[in-house]
């Protein structure tokens, strides 16, 4: 894909709009995850959509002891959580699904990923404001059965054509599921927390 230098940026805060949940954002990480989770790092997941499935993560290498699935209830617990967890210095990386934040508490997340090196991901719906600050911006949606991604804002400037990708495809072929067999729909792949 068309991530400076080739690999996520640490130490920054990384936007990822994404025209609905459970269309291969989460997907998008997993190369990154899985390296991290194997070098026993963790993996922190804070206020997803959906219960990410377990078996997809496996199946692309994440360990899941490595991984802590936080569920806050409002937006200032969530990035609360996720400022604690960039602090620890524990964490290869931190999800957070996060619409509704002051640029002051952006700011103090992306000053929390500096300090420690952390891979620092804010998922986030069409709808909301950008953060100046975000070293990168992608838009995450689907066309024809492809996930497509559009590079928004990146470090070194220029934007490049979309990227195109059968996350779908990959997936089905990782767990081995025969192709007549249809995948688990989004809602029932992910389970709702309670």
């Amino acid at each position: 894909m068309a991530l400076p230098g080739g690999v996520w940026p640490v130490g920054v805060l990384t936007e990822i709009y994404v025209e609905r949940p459970g269309i291969g954002e989460l997907q998008l990480l997993m190369p990154a995850a899985a390296r991290l989770t194997q070098q026993a790092r963790w993996l922190a997941m804070i206020a997803p959509p959906y219960v990410p499935y377990a078996p997809a993560l496996a199946a692309r290498g994440v360990q899941l002891q490595q991984v802590l699935l936080l569920r806050p209830e409002s937006p200032d617990e969530q990035a609360w959580a996720c400022e604690q967890l960039l602090n620890s210095g524990q964490c290869g990386a931190v999800l957070i699904w996060l619409n509704q934040a002051q640029e002051r508490t952006l700011r103090r997340l992306q000053h929390a990923a500096e300090r420690n090196g952390t891979l620092a991901i804010l998922y986030r719906s069409r709808g909301a404001r950008p953060f100046p600050a975000a070293a990168l911006r992608l838009h995450v949606g689907k066309s024809d059965g492809h996930t497509v991604i559009n590079v928004l804002k990146r470090r070194g400037g220029g934007t490049p054509p979309p990227v195109r990708l059968d996350l779908h495809g990959a997936l089905t072929r990782r767990m081995s599921i025969p192709p007549w067999l249809p995948m688990p729909t989004a809602a029932s792949r992910l389970q709702t927390a309670h």
